[in-house]
């Protein structure tokens, strides 16, 4: 996995990013667990948690 810095906060982040938008009405938080447990198995530290309003 290849890394990069946040910015200017020292912070090293990998290149890929797992978003997870979609988690909550399309997939079990079972399964959503999952997904991100493996995703941090490949080194993926870099999660888009961010959330939309209506």
């Amino acid at each position: 996995m290849e890394y990069t810095n946040l910015g200017r906060t020292g912070l090293s982040v990998s290149r890929l990013v797992l978003g997870t938008m979609n988690f909550g009405p399309h997939t079990s938080e079972e399964d959503s667990h999952g997904i991100m447990d493996r995703a941090h198995e490949y080194g993926i530290n870099f999660f888009d948690t961010s959330i939309t309003t209506d």
